[in-house]
This record gives C-alpha cells, structure tokens and sequence, in this order.
C-alpha cells in the first residue's frame, strides 16, 4: 500500500511543507529511515537524525523548524506522537481490511454470521455457530458447536474455541489462544488414581477484551469462567475453571489464577504472579512480578512477595535482607566483645 503526503496529512489534519506527491510504503525509525519510509520525529534527543535520514516522509511537531537543510518532506501536526499513533491504527486497520471466505473451509449446519466476515482457509465453524458483523477469522482456526462471536472481533491463525463458549464485540484473540479447554478437575480415588469430573460449563469473554498469544482459559466446571469488559491478557497466561476478572483488568505474560479466584476491576498484574485458588482480590489492586498470592486482597491494596505481602513493607524488609550478611557480622562482633567483658 503506498500513501502520499498529501494524504497522509489529510488523515492527520497536517500541513505539507515539502513535496505532496511523495510516496511511502512503510515505516521506520527515524535514525534507520530508507527511501520510500514514513517516520516520526517527537524526541528532541532524535533531532540530528532529521538531518541524515533517508526516510521520504516525517511527522513533526507544527512548531519545528529546521536548522539545516533536510532532505525528508515534512508533515507539520498539533502532537508528532499521537498523530504517528493514530497512523498505526488506521495502518492497521486497512492492512486487516478482508473479507470473503476462503477455501478449504468446513462451515456446518445452521451456521450465521454478518456482513463483511472473512474466513481463512482451513478454518472449522462447528453447528449453531453465530458471528456478528466484520469480523475476522484467520486460518487454521477451529470454532466449536454453538459458539457466538460479536461484531468486529478478530481471530488470529491457529486459535481454538471449543463448544459453547461466548465471544463479545471488538475482541481480539491472538494466535495460539485457547478459549474453553476443560478445566483441571480430577476426584481421587481409593487405588491411587484419578478420575475426570466432567466440565461443563462454558467460557465467557465480554466486549473489548484482549487475550494473548498461548493464552489459555478453561471452561467452568459449571457455570462460566467469566473475562469482563476491557481485560487485556498478555502471551502465556493460564485462567482457571470458574475464574472470574473484573473489567478493565491488565496481567502480564506467565501468570498462573488457580480455579474459582475472583479479580477485581481496574486491576494491574505483573509477569509470572501465581493465584492459588477460590480467592477473592479487590478492585484497584496492584500486585509486582513474580508475586505468590496465597490470601484474598482487599481493594487498593499494592503487594509484592512469595508469599505476596504489603509492598512497601517488602521493600523495606528487603533492604534488610540484602544486608543480612553484614548484620550478622555485627552481632558476631558485639558476641565476641560481650565475652570479653
């Protein structure tokens, strides 16, 4: 896709200062910038770089002034940043832009969806399958019996939806998810084994919500694993059967919430936190990286620790442990000058 300056500045509502005819087709930095690129210049640590560089066109802030000769076309915006911003998203936008079903597909029986689907090959639409309108399901994606999917959600390759669950709108499912595998439910029995406690619940997932790559969430056990409106799930997380997080709510990569927890709203969740089971965290929680969460967590509440206790406690008990060798030299010290005595 090539793109002028002149229409590029129609987008942002800029101004050309230079040659409106010139043409990009792709980004780059500004100190990496090639002829034919679009680039940015927000950073006034970057700004020699608007000398040398070979990128065609650049965004810059309305009040930038050139020193020296320069060789880029430039397109004057209110905020060089948001306006690069808002390119990306319109970028991306027309890049998503398909339509159409594509072959070898299987759709099955009483199967609906809306206007301006795209389907990839090799994708699977299981029976009573209903999708909304623009949506976009990449391939080699499998999509289960009685599923719902809302308008203008997106479905990366390779992403599988098993049976009943419920996608909402302006979703986006990126590859590799799972979305209502059955959750880790097994009795044990008198000889040592296990035995399998039937799942069958379903996964819910609400409007605007996001899941990573290899993100897994299992299906309730009964009921349903609930992802509320706005959560955004980074790569690699696993959500429990009977799990239910709050709107709004954002964790990071390799975190682990153990069956029947409830996160609250508005929520912020560092990488590789683990969540034993059945607890409740309040809204507005904010818990570091690497944390154990063994006890329920009122609203408000900024923790850190395995076993995850107050942060700002933990950081002053850290700074403790750190000189652990040194205190122990001490009291050694005040030992030996006590037997003296």
């Amino acid at each position: 896709m090539k793109f002028t300056a002149a229409q590029i500045a129609g987008i942002l509502d800029g101004e050309v200062v230079g040659n409106p005819d010139a043409e990009v087709f792709k980004l780059s930095k500004i100190e990496e910038g090639t002829a034919g690129s679009l680039t940015f210049l927000a950073n006034p640590k970057y700004v020699n770089y608007i000398y040398t560089t070979e990128a065609t066109i650049t965004i810059v802030n309305a009040n930038f002034e050139p020193e020296s000769e320069i060789k880029t076309t430039l397109i004057k915006v209110e905020d060089a940043y948001k306006s690069f911003s808002k390119l990306l998203e319109y970028y991306n936008q027309v890049k998503l832009m398909k339509s159409g079903i594509e072959q070898p597909s299987v759709i099955s029986d009483n199967v609906t969806y809306g206007e301006n689907l795209y389907l990839g090959s090799f994708c699977y639409l299981g029976k009573n399958v209903t999708i909304g309108a623009n949506v976009k399901i990449y391939p080699n994606t499998f999509v289960g019996d009685n599923v719902t999917i809302g308008d203008n959600t997106i479905i990366f390759a390779g992403v599988k939806i098993y049976s009943e669950s419920v996608i909402g709108a302006h979703c986006t499912l990126h590859s590799g998810a799972i979305i209502g595998s059955d959750g880790f439910g097994f009795a044990p029995q008198e000889d040592g084994s296990y035995s399998k406690v039937p799942q069958i619940g379903n996964v819910i997932l609400e409007d605007y919500v996001d899941i990573g790559a290899c993100t897994t969430i299992d299906r309730a056990t009964l009921g349903s694993t609930i992802i509320r409106k706005g959560v955004k799930l980074d790569n690699h997380i696993q959500i429990a059967h009977n799990v239910e997080i709050g709107e709004n709510t954002v964790i990071a990569a390799q975190t682990g919430v153990a069956g029947s927890t409830k996160i609250g709203s508005n929520c912020m969740i560092g990488g590789q936190v683990g969540f034993a089971g059945h607890l409740t965290i309040g809204n507005n929680v904010r818990i570091q990286a690497q944390s154990g969460i063994g006890k329920n967590i009122a609203d408000g509440e900024t923790i850190q620790g395995s076993p995850a206790f107050n942060y700002g406690d933990f950081s002053k008990s850290y700074v403790h442990f750190r000189n652990l060798p040194k205190i122990v030299a001490d009291v050694e010290d005040l030992k030996k000058k006590l037997n003296t005595n």
